[in-house]
């Protein structure tokens, strides 16, 4: 009963306690990581089982931390001491398989919020103690999505140096992840080219997309969709204006004008219709990055195999369909069918806003159970360093073209 109630603090973010800290901000010295939280001594069968955890660490692509204070603990017999160091290096292998490697560099520029941060580990983790569970701790702490296991699997078998290093490194970026995404959301993979829906926790839809070139690629960033817009304005953003609407207003008015383009209240637009931008459709989905997923002119683009042509926005296909899957309940297909064919811009909200996870990931699993590797179309990888068994340890703005 103790190892259930315990797992279900964890996995709803409630564990708390007088004196408990944030997984994202353990202590730096074993006095301050005991804290107040209630204290079990360590028996010989759970310093056994952490120092095996620490030792497998690089199988989930984590590196292999140090128990030397820990054997220096036990060869002197000094039971608070072990107790001591067996706390801090069993919250800092926690912290690794909850969170990642904060301290990385490589984080920068991903911006979904990590909500296992507020998990606070000391009251959980004596709770493992005291039921002799700490297996099952270490284990709930792994991020939950069906991508992240088969990686591990993939990892364990992999003999490929550069496919072992690619399959690690998107291992922690799921330590990046919320551990639950929830029941209902999207993620958008921007090296994979797709976007998926997911409900009541099963995958229902999946829509290629276009994303970022290289020069301006597509964010990582989370956020939720509220609404579609149907026939959309679009609000040129400067710097494409810049970049060639502005010149094309002024040397061929005509040819703008042909092409929906507008002077108004001080800045450019575009009228709905066959050339505008977005498409027939954008999704409401509010971020500080001007990136949203919408609709396309130019669907002769989705049959390339890597598709990176925009300046930033996520280009979905069958723009239309998406749209009415995700106003399913609210609205009909039909009556989706008719708002368009009417040209006149309409919002409409969905029943209830829907988590979007803008993300990267270049190795995923495949329907067969397996790995695939994705092309690292911005770079990112090799910012990420990690470890495997046998080693230690710019705003942007929707496209026009």
């Amino acid at each position: 009963m103790k190892r259930v109630l315990w797992a279900a603090m964890l996995l709803t973010g409630l564990a708390t306690g007088a004196g408990a800290v944030r997984a994202d901000a353990l202590p730096g010295s074993a006095a301050q990581a005991s804290g107040q939280a209630a204290s079990t001594a360590w028996n010989h069968a759970n310093l056994a089982d952490l120092k095996r955890w620490a030792a497998a660490a690089p199988d989930d692509g984590l590196p292999t931390l140090s128990t030397a204070a820990l054997d220096a603990a036990q060869a002197r017999g000094d039971t608070a001491e072990i107790d001591d160091a067996a706390t801090m290096l069993a919250l800092r292998l926690a912290q690794l398989h909850l969170l990642g490697d904060r301290a990385s560099r490589a984080r920068a520029g991903w911006n979904i919020l990590d909500t296992d941060r507020d998990v606070t580990l000391e009251p959980v983790l004596a709770q493992a103690l005291a039921s002799g569970s700490l297996d099952t701790f270490f284990a709930t702490l792994r991020p939950v999505h069906r991508d992240y296991a088969a990686l591990r699997a993939a990892l364990a078998t992999e003999t490929d140096r550069a496919r072992r290093q690619t399959i690690a490194r998107n291992m922690e970026r799921w330590r990046w992840m919320p551990r639950i995404l929830g029941p209902d959301y999207v993620l958008v993979n921007a090296a994979r080219f797709d976007a998926e829906l997911w409900r009541g926790g099963r995958k229902v839809g999946t829509w290629r997309i276009i994303v970022g070139k290289k020069s301006t690629p597509t964010p990582v960033f989370d956020t939720r969709i509220t609404g579609v817009v149907f026939n959309p304005w679009w609000e040129i953003p400067a710097s494409i204006v810049r970049e060639s609407v502005g010149a094309l207003v002024r040397r061929n008015p005509a040819a703008a004008r042909a092409r929906g383009y507008v002077w108004s209240d001080g800045r450019y637009r575009q009228r709905p219709g066959p050339y505008n931008a977005l498409g027939q459709m954008k999704l409401v989905m509010p971020n500080p990055y001007s990136v949203y997923m919408h609709d396309t002119p130019n669907k002769q683009l989705f049959d390339e195999q890597v598709r990176a042509f925009s300046h930033g926005c996520v280009r979905t296909d069958d723009a239309i369909g998406y749209a009415a899957t995700l106003l399913e309940g609210v609205m009909t297909r039909e009556r989706v069918d008719e708002i368009v064919a009417s040209g006149v811009t309409t919002t409409i909200n969905l029943s209830k806003p829907l988590p979007v996870y803008v993300a990267y990931f270049t190795a995923t699993a495949n329907p067969a159970g397996g790995v695939e590797i994705h092309p690292d179309i911005y770079d990112r990888d090799g910012r990420i360093a990690v470890a495997t068994r046998g080693q230690t340890g710019s705003q942007t703005e929707c496209a026009l073209t």
